[in-house]
């Protein structure tokens, strides 16, 4: 019991870190209305970006920076192949992905690339857990003013409006091909600085830290806006719904280890769970108790 209670703050340190990811998926696939699987590239693009400046020599915060300017330019190429040759979101996504592995190879050079705490000044280690752990929450918290200020802003509402009804975006004189773009540049851009940020707290950037990224986010998506459903529907809190959702689901990963699940079983557990909670509202469409209005409408 008591490795377990030892054992949470770095499931939480590590929620975090996949909750500023999770955040982008939303972008994408709440606002947007696009399922986009760049994620599974873009978060490596990231690491390893970041890992790669810091050693050689580069502040880790201009790493950082650097790392989210490269999850743009990933986002960019999938939604100029959305929008400009004509290939549909999904399938977009998954050559932009098909890109990434490539382009990250070539960044790292090798596979992966470590990041010691003894040789490097890094801005969170897992060593530093309640410190990593500040930092993470600071961040979060400025990333999501800055998203609630975005999003109240004309292009941030135009943006919006074309994941609600792209008909009616179009008719009232929006660009919904450049709104499509640089939501794309957006939500590739943070899952980037998730990756930089997970680099950093895990030590290293690996040429699979990416794979089932797509997955984790999707379960934070939907864990959040069940956590946070009562509190509200404006964009802050669901954002923030939506870090917690990540931390939720990391601090279950962690129990379900803890309680011996073999490790194996754990990509596998997450899709059962984004299964079930796309499930869920079908669920209670269809066998959910009829309203007094519906009836009388039959």
């Amino acid at each position: 019991m008591l490795d377990w209670l030892n054992a949470l703050p770095g499931a939480a340190a590590q929620g975090m870190v996949w909750g500023i990811m999770a955040i982008g998926v939303y972008i994408t696939y709440r606002v947007l209305d696009i399922a986009d699987l760049t994620v599974d590239g873009s978060i490596c693009t990231g690491g390893a970006v970041c890992a790669l400046l810091i050693t050689r020599g580069v502040d880790p915060a201009i790493a950082v920076l650097a790392a989210l300017a490269a999850g743009m330019l990933a986002g960019l190429v999938t939604g100029l192949l959305h929008t400009a040759m004509g290939i549909p979101a999904l399938l977009s996504g998954i050559l932009t992905q098909l890109i990434l592995w490539s382009a990250n190879l070539k960044i790292m050079g090798k596979p992966n690339i470590a990041l010691p705490i003894r040789s490097y000044d890094l801005l969170l280690a897992q060593i530093f857990t309640w410190p990593s752990i500040g930092f993470l929450a600071a961040v979060i918290a400025v990333l999501l003013v800055v998203l609630r200020w975005f999003f109240g802003t004309e292009l941030g509402a135009a943006l919006r409006a074309t994941g609600n009804n792209l008909t009616m975006s179009e008719a009232q004189g929006i660009n919904t091909d450049l709104t499509k773009v640089l939501g794309l540049m957006l939500s590739n851009g943070i899952v980037a600085l998730s990756g930089a940020l997970l680099s950093q707290y895990q030590g290293f950037a690996d040429i699979n830290m990416g794979r089932g990224a797509i997955v984790i986010g999707l379960a934070a998506v939907f864990i959040g806006e069940v956590a946070v459903s009562r509190f509200g529907r404006s964009m802050f809190v669901r954002l923030l719904g939506v870090v917690l959702g990540g931390v939720i689901y990391y601090l279950v990963y962690q129990t379900v280890i803890f309680l011996g699940l073999d490790a194996d079983l754990l990509k596998m557990l997450s899709a059962i769970v984004v299964a079930i909670f796309l499930a869920v509202p079908y669920w209670k469409q269809k066998y959910g108790k009829p309203t007094r209005g519906s009836r009388r409408h039959a």
